[in-house]
């Protein structure tokens, strides 16, 4: 591919973040095959992420949502406050449009399914030193068709998804397992729901959830 680097002759610099080695060297091999690219670190976990991230000053950190340390989307939010010149792509497994949406909105500029890595990382990558928002195009086609409902009650998108998950029967650990949030943020929400509401225990929450449709 020829890519035009934006303003600079310089190399563009990337921490790659994902707990398989394989898989980061896979990624280094793809990115470092373009002229321009240099990858700077490899992390696998988010606090080695946010490591490198501090020593190299990166460009871009490519990041997988699923590493262990912090919830990787508890950890969005502050690595992009603490690193503003370091846009973030994440690389994930996670194609439901409700991920994407989350992500977009804490900052990141890219969004790639693994699936696609060999053919859309680099565009990712480019676009997001552009400061240009990238999104798997099936994915962003979901995303358009299925906007978020508006949830009731005052609740938020992210609340709504904790709700269902509840009434379906998983404990906080199991629901922060799945969405990538540590256990006091899910347990957090789970407050500020039953605030909301005014219920008090997950029987309420389960009835609530049941009475508006919300789980099957």
């Amino acid at each position: 591919m020829n890519h035009d680097l934006p303003d600079t002759d310089r190399p563009i610099r990337i921490v790659v973040a994902d707990d398989h080695a394989i898989v980061r060297r896979g990624l280094r091999q793809l990115l470092e095959g373009e002229e321009h690219f240099e990858v700077v670190a490899e992390a696998g976990d988010i606090e080695s992420a946010r490591r490198y991230v501090l020593g190299h000053h990166p460009d871009v950190l490519v990041l997988d949502l699923n590493m262990p340390g912090e919830p990787v989307m508890d950890a969005i939010p502050k690595l992009r406050e603490e690193f503003p010149l370091t846009q973030i792509v994440v690389l994930t497994m996670q194609s439901e449009p409700s991920f994407a949406r989350e992500a977009l909105g804490a900052g990141v500029l890219g969004y790639v399914l693994k699936e696609s890595a060999d053919t859309e990382l680099v565009d990712a990558v480019q676009s997001a030193v552009r400061g240009q928002q990238y999104l798997n195009p099936g994915l962003g086609a979901r995303v358009a068709a299925e906007p978020p409902p508006g949830p009731p009650d005052g609740l938020s998108e992210r609340e709504l998804d904790i709700l269902r998950r509840i009434a379906l029967g998983k404990t906080n650990a199991q629901v922060a397992e799945e969405l990538f949030l540590s256990v006091r943020t899910v347990e957090t929400h789970r407050s500020h729901i039953q605030q909301k509401l005014g219920l008090t225990d997950r029987s309420e929450l389960v009835r609530y959830a049941l009475d508006r449709g919300l789980v099957g």
